[in-house]
C-alpha cells in the first residue's frame, strides 16, 4: 500500500472546525474520519481495553481497507513490564479480534524507566505470534524510552519476530536509533517545534519522509501517526508530510487538508 498516514486517535473535541463540520455529531465523527483517512492510531486502548463488541463495532462503521492500529494495554506494558505475557496479549488479541480485516499493527509502547529486558521481550513477541485469534498474523511494533534497549540483542529479537521498531519524534529529532528490522515500518510524532505549537516544519517532516524512502522500498507498508493532537496540530501535519512524501515519488494514502481552526478545549498530551 504504501505509507498509510493518520493521526493517533480521532476524537479531539477541537478538531470541530478544523476536520470536523459543525453539524456531524461526535457519536459519528468515527465514520466521518475513516472516509477520509486510511487509518488511525486507537490511544484509548492503552488506557482501558475495550470489549470485542466495541472493536466489532468499529469495524462496522468503518469501509473496507481501513486499518486500525491497537495500543497494547498498559497492563502489559507498564504493570506487568512484559512479564508472564500470555495473559494479557490474549486478552488483547481476543477484543481486537472484533476488528476482523481492520486490525492494523499492534503498538507496544515500554514505559521510560523500564530498562532492557530482552528476555521478556522475546517472550512477550511469542505470545503474539503464536495467538490464533485474530485469523492472522499479528504485527508488532516496539516503542523503546530507555537507552539500555539500544543493543544489538535488541535488534536481534525484533527482527527475529518481524517486528518494527517504532521510530519516535519529539521536537524534530529521532528518539532513537533509526533500525529497520522488518520489511515493515511505524512511524510516531509526538510533538514538533514549530510555530503554533505542537506543530512540524517542513524540513523535520522532509527529513523524516527521505529516512523513510531510503529505508523501505517504495510499495512497503509504512505506517506514520501523529500524535500532537492539541489545536489540530496533528491534522494539519498529517497533510503536510503527505504532499511531502508525494513530491519524493512515494506512493501514499489519502490524507484531507483540514480546514481553519475553530477555537475549542485542547486535546490531552501523551
Amino acid at each position: 500500500m504504501g505509507v498509510l498516514v493518520g493521526t493517533s486517535g480521532w476524537q479531539y473535541r477541537d478538531w470541530r472546525g478544523v476536520l470536523y463540520p459543525p453539524g456531524v455529531p461526535q457519536r459519528s465523527w468515527l465514520e466521518y474520519y475513516a472516509g477520509r483517512y486510511a487509518t488511525v492510531e486507537n490511544n484509548a486502548s492503552f488506557y482501558r481495553l475495550p470489549s470485542r463488541e466495541t472493536f466489532a463495532d468499529w469495524r462496522a462503521r468503518t469501509p473496507a481497507g481501513f486499518l486500525m492500529a491497537v495500543k497494547a494495554s498498559r497492563y502489559l506494558t507498564h504493570i506487568r513490564r512484559l512479564r508472564d505475557p500470555a495473559e494479557p496479549v490474549g486478552r488483547l488479541l481476543r477484543a481486537a479480534a472484533g476488528l476482523g480485516d481492520r486490525l492494523g499493527p499492534v503498538l507496544v509502547q515500554l514505559p521510560p524507566t523500564m530498562a532492557a529486558d530482552v528476555g521478556a521481550l522475546d517472550e512477550c513477541l511469542r505470545e503474539f505470534a503464536r495467538f490464533p485469534a485474530v485469523g492472522q498474523p499479528v504485527r508488532v511494533a516496539v516503542e523503546f524510552r530507555h537507552e539500555s534497549w539500544w543493543t544489538p540483542e535488541a535488534r536481534q529479537t525484533l527482527e527475529r519476530h518481524g517486528a518494527a521498531l517504532c521510530w519516535a519524534d519529539r521536537l524534530g529529532s529521532p528518539l532513537g536509533p533509526l533500525w529497520r528490522t522488518a520489511d515493515w515500518g511505524y512511524l510516531r510524532f509526538h510533538e514538533g517545534c514549530s510555530q503554533p505549537w505542537p506543530r512540524y516544519g517542513a524540513q523535520a517532516l522532509r527529513s523524516w519522509a527521505r529516512r523513510a524512502a531510503g529505508t523501505w522500498p517504495d510499495g512497503a507498508d509504512v505506517f506514520a501517526y501523529f500524535n500532537n493532537d492539541q489545536g489540530g496540530a496533528a491534522l494539519h501535519d498529517a497533510a503536510a508530510f503527505a504532499a511531502i512524501l508525494r513530491t519524493e515519488g512515494r506512493r501514499v494514502t489519502a490524507v484531507p487538508e483540514p480546514g481553519e481552526q475553530e477555537s475549542g478545549e485542547p486535546g490531552s498530551a501523551r
